[in-house]
This record gives C-alpha cells, structure tokens and sequence, in this order.
C-alpha cells in the first residue's frame, strides 16, 4: 500500500478554516520594475504582515488551537529563534493560556522583546552549544506543558501551507513557487498545498550558502546534518532537515537555490527601496534568489513566499549597510 502523506492538501484547508478571522489573509504584491528584472511576473506574498511580522502565526495557532482545555489550562512550550516564538506567545495568548520558549541567546532583541512582550516566559541558551530540542522536550515534561515545535509537527505544516493556498487562490495559476528553507515546515506546507491545487507546478527551495543542509539532504536521499551555520538569516540557520519536514520535502521539492549574504542584503534593500516593505534577512532569501538568477529555469509566472519582516530598525540599517 502506498505510503499515506503526513500532510495533504484537505490538512491546509482545514487549517485555513481553523485560522480564518484569527490570522491575516495577508496581501500580494507585485512590481513592474521587478518584473522586468527578474524576466517573469512575481507575485509575492507578504507574510512579513502576517500577526507577529512571519508566517509562523499560521502554523503555532493551527497546533495549539486544536489542544484539549485540560492542556491549554496547563501551557505551552516551543523552542524557537524568534518567529516560532513569538507565534506561539500569541497563540497562547489569543486561546487564553500560558507560553515558555526556549530561544538562543544571540536572538536578535527585536524577537526577544516581542515575545516577550506577548507575555511569554524565555529561557534561553546557546545554539552553537546547546541542544534546543532536549531542552524544550525536559521542560515540557517537568511542567506538563504542551510542546509545539517550529516544524516537525504535521498541524504546524498544514499552517504554513495556508500561505500557498491563499496565493494561489488569489493569483490564479502559477509555473513555480518559490519558499525560504530552514527547518522545512513553510516549503513542506507550501508544496502540499501548491502541488495539490497546480500538479504541474515547480517548487523551488531557498537556503543561505552557508546553511544548505536541506540541498545536501535531497542530493544524498537521506537527512544530512551540517555545522550550526553563521549567516545574517537567523531563521534559516538549520543544522540539519526535520525529520517530518524532509519526508515531505523529498516528494514534493523540486530543487534549492543557495544564495549569499550578500544577495541577501541586496534584496532586503531592493524591498526597501523600491517595494516599499521591509524584510528580515530570511524573508528576503526567495527574492535573493529571483534578483540574482539563482533559479533557473525561469518560467512566465512565479509566486515567492516573503516570510517575515521582524528585524529592529538598527539590525535592519546594519545589515543594509554591509
């Protein structure tokens, strides 16, 4: 019998049910001037103005709104560097609940004080050191709380994927989506909804060069882990593909695009400048990208996935700076 998907299409629509009225139908923008230097129309979807500033609203409050009361009377825990976090903080706020999260020390403060200020509790640690996961899954049991992981969870996936499915809604029918990678729960989502609405689309993947360890991963057939990367995209900085994630990303993923630092902060300052929206480094990669001909081939319709936009005004001029 054939293996049945963790996630499937009916998963994200029942997920854009779940969290309609509660997150965002964020808005699609497009740019003539972009257009023509891509040599494709772009559609870009604009999860930087999703609750919380990132696409992870979608998936932290389709987990944790599907939670008993008994356990949304005890909390929640999550383990994040910063976006995961400050989804989950909301969520658990929004169902009337309690959140801890374990979050990195050198998480930029703008993430800290926001999660923060949605009422969570941080613990923090060092991630070039410490273990996220073993810590986050010892604090839950010590206190009974729910755990919601960033990404290896199918109800976070199915979230993510809600993204995709209102673009598409929106647009009409694309050739190619393109989604930033890190732990691989938004492109897994993504991919779901997409290929199960458009079966002839492509899906293409983006990663910092100096985390490209879902692209080793799919070229291997099997998870391959890499050192903690060192880049500007914080949110991207995976050490190895989820478990969960990559099942679903090796059917439906077609290919990943690595891009720079440098390419990273070029488009960052493009979306300033002439879209007029402002983009944390990783929700900027799938428009690196585009903006340095990293996916090739390019085809007439292209939707990207901008997935968040929480970056400090001083990080923000910073790292436009160089």
């Amino acid at each position: 019998m054939p293996d049945t998907p963790p996630v499937t299409l009916q998963d994200v629509h029942d997920a854009a049910a779940r969290i309609k009225g509660v997150a965002h139908r964020t808005p699609v923008l497009r740019s003539r001037t972009l257009d023509e230097l891509v040599g494709a129309e772009v559609f870009l979807k604009c999860e930087n103005l999703q609750r919380i500033g990132a696409f992870k609203f979608r998936g932290a409050y389709n987990a944790a709104s599907r939670l008993s009361a008994g356990q949304l009377a005890k909390g929640i825990a999550a383990y994040s560097s910063g976006n995961h976090a400050q989804a989950v903080a909301l969520a658990a706020r929004e169902l009337g609940t309690t959140a801890v999260i374990v979050m990195p020390e050198d998480t930029p403060r703008a993430k800290l004080e926001a999660t923060a200020g949605y009422g969570a509790e941080i613990v923090t640690y060092d991630r070039y050191t410490g273990d996220r996961v073993a810590i986050g899954e010892a604090l839950a049991a010590e206190r009974g709380l729910a755990l919601i992981p960033p990404y290896e969870h199918p109800h976070v996936i199915a979230g993510q994927g809600t993204a995709a499915l209102e673009l598409i809604e929106e647009v009409g029918e694309l050739d190619l989506l393109v989604v930033p990678v890190g732990g691989g729960g938004l492109i897994a989502g993504s991919a779901t909804a997409a290929k199960g609405l458009l079966p002839g689309i492509r899906v293409a993947g983006v990663e910092p060069e100096a985390g490209d360890d879902t692209r080793r991963s799919l070229a291997a057939g099997h998870r391959v882990s890499i050192p903690v990367p060192r880049t500007i995209a914080d949110g991207q900085a995976a050490d190895i593909p989820g478990e969960l994630t990559f099942s679903v990303n090796q059917r439906l993923v077609d290919d990943i695009s690595l891009v720079t630092d440098g390419q990273i902060r070029d488009a960052m300052r493009f979306a300033f400048e002439r879209l007029k929206t402002v983009l944390e480094p990783s929700g900027a990669s799938g428009l690196a990208a585009l903006l340095a001909h990293r996916v090739a081939p390019l085809p007439r319709r292209i939707g990207v996935v901008l997935s968040g936009g929480n970056v400090g005004a001083e990080r923000f001029a910073e790292i436009v700076a160089g």
